[in-house]
């Protein structure tokens, strides 16, 4: 029994033994296993921290080769490091002087700067900072800068960096653009047209001369909407353009319209609507120019009825020349003939002195004759007609030839070749022949010589007949284009001659004037407007 007992300890130790190696060959195992884990994680470390030193130095040359200026500063704004953009704007190099950034701000900025620089220590950043600063070389410059603290591994700041970019020539613009918008707002405050400015139909904005037009305050207009100061009777003509130009099809309308005033009374007004369009192309505001017509507009209406009321004068004037002419001419044909029976029935008693008298009663019917035909004339030339065909004034120039007297020490020449009018040929007609028999009656020398030039400009012909002739004095240079004005010396001008000339003239848009000299000769000048052929 003792030996049985001593004989299971054994083998029960033996056991023990065996289990204890075991244990141990397992725990050597795992201990190798964590020992190779922990290499591992320490070589893993390793790398990780060597590749988050390298991403920070790529983090580091980023910033140093941004464009613009960068800064790391200490909290007492000292500066720690810049980029090569620092260096160059700044004009100093941290690594050969100390710099603060506190002395480059400008006095004018002193104060600010100091409540910015609390605000970035107790927020830790600072946005869109802007300041003007004093460079080493004592140029101005505004900036803009954000800013941040960075802090250390406890969360403690112990610097902080930042940004610079220069705003100098933007604050430039802007301020041109500021005085520019402040003269715009006087210019449009004190124009003395309306100007609006609209969104939805609603006024949000006006001038004074608009605001003194409509007879309300800015601020009652405010609450205006446009259709509250459109006449009735103009509302679907405007509405149909705004309409138009919401549908993106004007940007830009004009249209007369009548506005109801504040007391109920209306004007007419020329309005101009132009929209301002979003990038989208929606319109963000109208703009309007208001111009009150309704003076102008009554004029024109006066205008009209005395253009009518002139018409209608011209018309029974017209009617009254040809009435007067036939009783005129009638009594001065029963002259002529009385005159013609008394040289033929008392051919044998009447003297020489008798004949003579009888001879002139003639010639003054006849004088008369023609200025009644001068009148009737000159009555009728009053518009054009729509007659016009093409006039060679060259074949004018020949016909007159033929019909008038010349003497035969005077000669007629054309100097160049004349062009071909569209005109009422017999107006021409009239304008050349009136010229040219005024210049052959009044030449007295031997050799009389009529000459007549004609060219082109851009916009009209140029003619001019000259003579070598008498000469018109100085004096008569205005008086002779007058109906019923002549030359003192002339007693064959009925005086209506040139005035019918000058009415021509003026039909065709044209001018004319001359040069003379007493003794040497006469030069009209006239133009007539070129027609379309």
């Amino acid at each position: 029994m003792a030996n049985n007992e001593v004989e299971l300890l054994t083998r029960a130790l033996e056991r023990q033994r065996k289990a204890r190696v075991q244990a141990e060959k397992i725990l050597e195992a795992k201990s190798k296993e964590l020992y190779d884990l922990t290499k591992h994680l320490r070589h893993a470390n390793s790398k990780l921290e060597n590749l988050l030193d390298e991403k920070g130095d790529d983090m580091d040359a980023a910033f140093l080769n941004i464009i613009d200026p960068y800064v790391v500063m200490d909290l007492n704004f000292n500066v720690l490091r810049t980029n090569h953009s620092a260096k160059e704007f700044l004009g100093v190099d941290y690594t050969e002087e100390s710099i603060n950034l506190s002395d480059f701000v400008h006095p004018d900025f002193a104060q600010y700067t100091a409540e910015s620089i609390q605000s970035l220590l107790k927020v830790g950043v600072l946005r869109n900072y802007r300041a003007k600063i004093i460079l080493k070389d004592g140029s101005e410059k505004f900036v803009q800068i954000n800013s941040s603290l960075i802090y250390d591994h406890e969360g403690k700041p112990m610097a902080a960096q930042g940004i610079i970019r220069d705003i100098t020539q933007e604050k430039e613009i802007e301020s041109l653009l500021s005085e520019q918008r402040k003269e715009l707002d006087v210019i449009v405050e004190n124009s003395p047209l309306g100007i609006v400015l609209m969104v939805e139909g609603q006024i949000v904005k006006s001038n004074t001369a608009m605001q003194n037009m409509l007879g309300y305050s800015h601020e009652e207009l405010k609450q205006i909407k446009l259709k509250d100061i459109t006449a009735n009777e103009d509302m679907a003509k405007s509405e149909s353009y705004l309409k138009e130009m919401k549908l993106g099809k004007l940007d830009h309308f004009i249209l007369n319209k009548s506005y109801i005033k504040k007391d109920g009374t209306k004007f007419l007004a020329k309005t101009s609507v132009s929209a301002v369009r979003t990038t989208e192309g929606e319109i963000e505001y109208q703009v309007a120019i208001v111009e009150d017509i309704t003076e102008h507009r009554q004029l024109e209406l006066q205008k009209e009825q005395l253009l009518k009321q002139l018409r209608a004068s011209n018309k029974e004037l017209q009617e009254y020349a040809h009435i007067v002419s036939h009783d005129l001419k009638s009594p001065l044909r029963s002259i002529s003939a009385l005159a013609s029976w008394l040289a033929e029935d008392y051919a044998d008693v009447l003297d020489g002195n008798g004949v003579n008298q009888l001879q002139m009663m003639q010639e003054k019917i006849e004088g008369m004759d023609k200025l009644i035909d001068g009148i009737l004339t000159y009555s009728s030339i009053d518009k054009k007609t729509n007659e016009d065909t093409e006039v060679d004034v060259n074949q004018v120039i020949s016909e007159i030839r033929e019909i008038i007297f010349i003497p035969d020490h005077v000669n007629v020449v054309i100097m160049d070749t004349l062009p071909t009018l569209m005109a009422d040929k017999t107006k021409i007609h009239q304008l050349f022949q009136n010229l040219i028999s005024n210049a052959v009656v009044h030449i007295r020398k031997k050799d009389g010589l009529v000459k007549i030039h004609g060219h082109e400009t851009s916009t009209h012909w140029q003619f001019s007949i000259s003579d070598n002739g008498i000469g018109i004095p100085k004096e008569y240079h205005e008086k002779i284009f007058k109906v019923f004005q002549s030359l003192e010396t002339s007693e064959q001008s009925t005086g209506i001659g040139l005035s019918i000339v000058k009415k021509i003239v003026d039909l065709y848009e044209g001018e004319i004037w001359l040069d003379s000299e007493e003794g040497k000769g006469t030069t009209f000048h006239f133009t007539l407007k070129k027609q379309l052929l």
